[in-house]
């Protein structure tokens, strides 16, 4: 039975991924665009660990109907059996809804409608006003809907029925903030990898392969074995390695500048001054990833690696191609290192670039549902491309409206993604592409709306 409800962030098909990784697919069923079951108790589940899911939820019932105003009815006559049993207080409610056909406007009535009933209990209550279907993370976090007086009471549609839970716990994303923002270093010029992103990453590659976790990273409920080791060859200023030593590994990073390997270690000191509860150990060293041979042990690699020039706007194809070369020739010839120093089955998720732009390429896709997964995957996965060309346009339509290039035509918004050569010789390079039973690869690209350099995710194994 599925017992556990994961509500998805900005990026759901790199969310889902990440929990099959860790969890496996047999234990997943994805719900709508938004979340999925998952089929473990909420306790055998490390929350904190998980850089793709914004909301925890257990999961209380499921209602033959999608109709609100029958759900309505059904809370109207359960919410005064419950409420009895939450302590002395001013109780905070609020509702969020996936899927279902209805306004904001009716989920406001919905929460004033339930006050009523809960008041007639003869217990105080304040519901928390919704300005979107869905309450952000900041009001739930600010109203302590997950606390002990506190209910978020989460409705998901799926299919003819609907999915109702509560939230018990939020992404917590004061944390978040601090973690990336109040570091002592940061380096803009290196790419500022988000926090969430980094979790995601050292997720991926500390998952399963089929039903086998991967060198025996992970115990059961994603827990790390003690004495397991995450190297990040290009560590820059460190997020990867602080994310995995706050899921409880010790952590490797090396770098080819000095200066990013002294930066890495005051986000390191001030991790564990900061985050005492977590103990841990760490080995850092300048190295060259192309040609170094690491002599210290470690299980798997999460990194983020070279990335390229930075772009303000979107590069013209000439540029864009003698960027791509040198990236690709830099990561190819670390996947060639690595594979020497490394045995059949060792895993690693590396993230690596993909550039949005308005024009084809030999190595391109379009973006217009070419990414699509197959048949066989969840529906609302397929359209990931779709979406990114979606924000894209939307993106274009803000900010480049009445700009034209040099040549006097008008910018249009991206509709290829550009990919790195070397995904096309994995294979030779000697190693697998770990492929999802839920998700294609081909969707595991992160972007945001006002960047032309994504990262495509590459989760690898040695042959």
């Amino acid at each position: 039975m599925n017992q556990t409800l994961c509500i998805f962030g900005r990026l759901p098909s790199l969310s889902l991924a990440e929990l099959e990784s860790l969890y496996g697919a047999d234990k997943l069923r994805p719900v709508g665009a938004h979340a999925a079951l998952l089929g473990l108790e909420p306790a055998q589940v490390d929350f904190s660990r998980l850089g793709g899911t914004v909301k925890f939820c257990k999961v209380l019932t499921v209602l033959d109907t999608t109709n609100w105003k029958e759900i309505e009815k059904f809370l109207r006559g359960v919410v005064p059996q419950h409420v009895g049993s939450l302590p002395e207080g001013k109780m905070k409610l609020g509702l969020s809804a996936y899927g279902l056909k209805i306004s904001v406007g009716q989920i406001n009535a919905s929460g004033l409608e339930l006050k009523k009933v809960i008041k007639s209990t003869g217990k105080s209550v304040r519901v928390v006003p919704n300005k979107e279907l869905t309450l952000s993370s900041a009001q739930v976090l600010h109203n302590q809907l997950t606390g002990h007086l506190g209910w978020e009471l989460i409705f998901v549609k799926d299919g003819s029925k609907t999915i109702v839970a509560q939230n018990i716990a939020e992404q917590d994303i004061e944390s978040y903030s601090a973690r990336d923002q109040a570091r002592p270093k940061r380096d803009a010029r290196v790419g500022m990898l988000p926090p969430k992103l980094a979790q995601t990453i050292v997720n991926l590659a500390a998952g399963y392969i089929g039903d086998q976790p991967v060198a025996e990273s992970c115990e059961p409920g994603s827990q790390p074995k003690k004495n397991q080791t995450v190297l990040d060859p290009f560590c820059g200023t460190g997020v990867i390695l602080q994310e995995a030593a706050l899921m409880g590994y010790d952590v490797y990073g090396t770098d080819l500048e000095q200066r990013m390997v002294d930066y890495t270690k005051s986000n390191l000191d001030w991790l564990g001054e900061r985050f005492a509860h977590a103990p841990f150990s760490y080995y850092l060293d300048q190295a060259d990833a192309t040609n170094y041979s690491w002599d210290n042990h470690f299980n798997f690699i999460a990194s983020e690696a070279y990335l390229g020039r930075p772009f303000s706007a979107a590069p013209g194809p000439e540029v864009l191609s003698e960027v791509m070369s040198d990236v690709n020739l830099i990561i190819k010839k670390f996947l060639q290192n690595l594979s020497s120093q490394t045995g059949p089955g060792f895993r690693l998720c590396l993230a690596v670039p993909a550039w949005l732009v308005n024009y084809d390429g030999s190595h391109a896709s379009r973006l217009s549902g070419a990414q699509g997964a197959s048949e066989q995957r969840n529906e609302p996965y397929k359209k990931y491309g779709e979406r990114v060309a979606q924000h894209a346009t939307q993106r274009s339509a803000k900010s480049t409206q009445g700009v034209s290039s040099p040549a006097g035509k008008q910018l249009s918004a991206p509709r290829y993604v550009w990919h790195l050569p070397l995904i096309d010789q994995i294979s030779n390079l000697g190693y697998n592409r770990v492929s999802f039973k839920l998700v294609d690869n081909a969707d595991l690209i992160y972007f945001r709306e006002d960047q032309t350099v994504a990262r495509e995710l590459l989760v690898l194994t040695r042959k």
